[in-house]
Parts: structure tokens; sequence; C-alpha cells
């Protein structure tokens, strides 16, 4: 084989490992568009038991002396629990109906490793089992067998987290539309084009020139459609903002993509949860916030759910550091147009029941995602989801 072969081709090769298959899609217009979900991590360990405040429970100021929040600093929801401080349109979203709070959820037998809770969450597996494969890679197979040109899954990210990982399919992991587009037209990439066009080559290998003009061409056309964002999304110049706006980008702009993944970091509160939790909850709401407007102002929110979960909870106890350590039981924030429960699920954990110190499960958080696969997707939580969990009944 030729030298300059040899390069064209191991260059080409991959360069269309890289290429994702929708950007040679059409979009869809909006109103054909179907359910979609976006998926918010919170990652370290959200202390959930300062976020959604029993403000009136005498077990809660004794476990926290120093952390626990007054009346007078939440945003207060019902006569004994407020949402904190920073979760202003959390709080609004509540009352309006768009937000269900579901308590105490988590796992039997609970780990409290960053890296293995938050794989059981990924993988929906049993704490004693591991799994190569995410819940929501186990649904794109289901769902993509030989079937699908368009991606169902997207994660606003350099890298795919496990949970969109299936055993045949797998999500796109996308950092920045226009990095990607300027990706596409590396001088590699132009040189390789101007080659094949130059000597009009009928080989083996055509299909991969054709699919690299594609890609060239639809880079083009993708950045294009998610510049033409609403004016009115003022989405915050943080890294979940960054994430929400090219998530309401591409729904807008009609991207037919059924899932959309995004995730944040540092909720790991060990020292000084006060200060820490206030910043990192007020990115979440003003994010989170905007992007239901958006959503709204653009009539895609009555199909959108969106579901915001960390990998555990806190222990009930402050530590002698002004902050809290792993534990296990949480709750979990569903977010939609189309809620036909809105507001508590059920109500706070019991504080006078603990388990060795921890929040006691209450739901399992397979449930949520047998909820979601069931009664959002229509699909048959058993093909994705090993075992059986009951539906919430909350779509």
């Amino acid at each position: 084989m030729e030298r300059r072969t040899f390069l064209k081709r191991s260059a080409l090769a991959s360069t269309a490992l890289m290429i994702p298959g929708f950007l040679q899609a059409q979009f869809k217009p909006l109103s054909q568009l179907g359910k979609r979900l976006i998926v918010i991590q919170l990652s370290g360990g959200n202390d959930g038991l300062n976020t959604v405040v029993p403000f009136r429970n005498d077990i809660y100021y004794r476990s926290r002396p120093v952390l626990g929040l007054k009346r007078d600093q939440l945003n207060t929801v019902t006569d004994s629990v407020g949402f904190h401080s920073a979760l202003k349109n959390m709080a609004k979203l509540f009352e309006s109906g768009d937000l269900l709070t579901i308590n105490g959820v988590g796992y039997p037998n609970p780990n409290r490793s960053h890296f293995r809770s938050m794989d059981i969450w990924h993988t929906a597996s049993d704490s004693d089992k591991y799994l190569q494969s995410g819940w929501l890679g186990r649904y794109l197979d289901l769902h993509c067998a030989g079937t699908c040109q368009n991606p169902l899954a997207i994660e606003i990210d350099g890298s795919l987290s496990l949970a969109l990982k299936g055993e045949e399919q797998k999500a796109l992991a996308i950092r920045n539309v226009k990095q990607f587009n300027k990706m596409s037209k590396s001088r590699l990439n132009q040189f390789l084009l101007q080659q094949h066009e130059a000597e009009h080559h009928h080989d083996n290998h055509a299909y991969l020139y054709k699919t690299l003009r594609e890609t060239v061409n639809a880079a083009d056309y993708l950045e294009s459609q998610l510049n033409r964002m609403p004016r009115h999304s003022q989405f915050p110049k943080t890294q979940l903002g960054g994430q929400l706006k090219t998530i309401a980008q591409m729904m807008s702009a009609g991207l037919d993509s059924s899932v959309y993944y995004a995730s944040m970091s540092g909720f790991d509160t060990h020292v000084n949860q006060k200060q820490v939790q206030q910043r990192l909850l007020s990115q979440v709401d003003e994010a989170v916030g905007v992007l239901v407007d958006t959503l709204k102002k653009e009539n895609l929110w009555k199909d959108t759910a969106v579901m915001i979960f960390s990998e555990f909870g806190r222990r009930v106890a402050e530590n002698g550091s002004q902050g809290t350590d792993h534990g296990s039981g949480n709750q979990v924030f569903l977010l939609s147009g189309g809620l036909k429960k809105q507001g508590f699920f059920n109500a706070l954990p019991d504080l006078s029941r603990l388990n060795d110190g921890d929040l006691a499960m209450q739901v399992d958080f397979r449930q949520i995602y047998s909820t979601l696969l069931k009664d959002w997707f229509n699909t048959v939580p058993t093909e994705v989801i090993s075992g059986r969990f009951d539906s919430l009944n909350i779509f």
C-alpha cells in the first residue's frame, strides 16, 4: 500500500469514528418531536436534608446545631417544609405544579463510595452486582437496533457517562457545538476533501469522503440552527448554564433526540457546607429556571421531563467541620409540563427512625426509572432494567 493512501485511509477512518450520524439527518418541526427527558446529575452527594428542610422538626436542629436552616432562611412551600433559600425558581415551580419532589430515594444496602454509588445509579443494578451498560444505554439498544439513524441521547460533555453506554448503542457526547464545527473544518479534513475532489477517486473508500463532506456541511447547519435561540433566553454563564443552554438550543432547533444529559460537580460538602451549597444550588436554580422558561415559551414544556438526582445524600448529623459526611436516602426532583401529580410525592423521611444515622429509603430509584420508561417513553421497563419495580403513576 502506498504511504499516501495509507495515511489518507487511516485519517479518514479516524474521522468517521467521530462523526455522529444525526448530523446527516434533517431536523424535525417542533410539532413532530416526541417525549424528551433531560437528566441533571449533581455529582458529589448533594445534602438533601438542607435542600428540602423540615423546619418544624426539633430532631433536625438538634442534629445540625450549626448547619440547621431556620424558617426565615427558606422558601417555604408548606406550613412545615421549605426549600433552600437558593432555590427560588424551584419553589415557584413547586407552587405552579411544574415540579414533583420524591423523598427518601435510594436503594437497598447503600454504598457510600462516590464512584460505586454513581455506577449503581447509572446502571440500575443491585448494590452487589456490576454491570457494564447503563440504563439509558440499554434503552438505546432496545430502540435503535438497526433502525436509528439519529442517536436518541446526547450528553453535553467531553466524555460519555456510563448511564448512556449500551451494549450495542451509545449516546453522543458533545461539549460545544462551535468547537465541533471548528474540528470538522480542520486543516487535515479540508486537505483530504481537496485531494479527493481533485483526484476523483472511485474506490472502496469513497463513502468515507462522502461522509466527511456531509459532516462538514452538517456541522455548519447544526451551528446555524442553534443560533436561532430565542433572545428571551438569558442563561447564566456557568458550567450548568452553558450545558442547559445547549440543550435548549438543540430542542428549539428541532433536533430529533429523546434524552439529554448534563452534570454538575462539587457537592461533596464535608467542610463549610453552608457557603458551598448556597453557591452550587444557586447555580442549579438559576439555570433550571431559565431552561423551564425557555421551553415554555417554545411550547416544548408539556412533552419534556427533567430529572435532577445525586448519587447519595448526607448523614443526618453534621460533622465537626461545619459539613456533612456521606449518607443515603435523598430526594429526586422531577419537573415537567406533563405531571399529573405535583408537589410532594411522599412525606419527608422520619428523622426519629434512621438507618445507622442515615435517612431511610422510601422509594427505590429504579421505580423512578421504570416510571420514566413506562409512562413517559412507552417502553416495557423489564426490557431495560432487571427486576420489577412499580411505576409511581405520576405522568
